[in-house]
């Protein structure tokens, strides 16, 4: 799969700031992604024009990102997920992305579940790289099942109404996104999620038009058991 892509060489999205920024066509989504049809921003708003217009090719692309200067944050799959249809990844594509990043500082989060290649080649790039990707958990109890894998940092959606930092259910502090509550924060001046050493986690309080559904779904997984979704 040759993904389709928008390329943005400078955001006017608040909560992301003046950076450069992608958009990643719909197919690269996971299927296992509870947010599909209940609750994805990209799919209202200012967002979801960006994510229509996602035709530009994958090599395109690349170029686009080549250009980044060394150093610059940039933000890749606004909506959209890592390179690979579905639940899949292709982590040749993935790697040709990381190669295009050079010494820039691009951040990205995942929602695909994570076979053993995947984990290995995941944790290499947060490793090895400069480029950060977040593993994206939809539960406070998944969160810390993600972060035991030890392949990268964790960002966990929380209860809309969430301003305090809190903790998982083995303890690691989870601290609030801060552009959620600060108007004067935005993703370029904050820079958390691009760290891929830190030793907490970034929590997103549920936004959005169906902000009030992903409340109930997360009040309903909080007894969830261990096995009942995949990493």
């Amino acid at each position: 799969m040759n993904p389709q892509t928008k390329f943005v060489a400078r955001s006017t999205n608040r909560k992301l700031g003046p950076m450069p920024a992608a958009y990643v066509e719909r197919k690269t989504c996971p299927a296992v992604c509870p947010l599909r049809g209940a609750g994805c921003y990209g799919e209202a708003g200012p967002v979801s024009i960006h994510w229509n217009q996602t035709k530009t090719p994958w090599r395109a692309f690349l170029a686009s990102v080549k250009a980044i200067p060394a150093g610059i944050l940039w933000r890749y799959a606004v909506v959209g997920d890592l390179p690979g249809e579905g639940n899949s990844i292709d982590t040749a594509k993935l790697w040709q992305l990381i190669h295009a990043n050079g010494d820039s500082r691009g951040f990205t989060y995942t929602h695909k579940p994570l076979s053993e290649l995947y984990r290995k080649t995941i944790k290499r790039i947060n490793e090895k790289t400069p480029f950060t990707i977040n593993l994206s958990a939809d539960s406070l109890s998944e969160a810390d099942r993600k972060a035991d894998l030890n392949i990268g940092p964790v960002t966990v959606v929380i209860p809309s109404q969430t301003t305090l930092a809190t903790t998982t259910p083995k303890g690691r502090t989870v601290m609030v996104c801060p552009a959620t509550y600060n108007p004067q924060v935005n993703c370029q001046n904050c820079r958390l999620c691009a760290d891929s050493k830190r030793n907490f986690l970034v929590g997103f309080p549920a936004h959005g038009i169906k902000r009030k559904q992903i409340d109930e779904r997360l009040k309903n997984r909080q007894g969830e058991n261990a096995n009942s979704v995949g990493v």
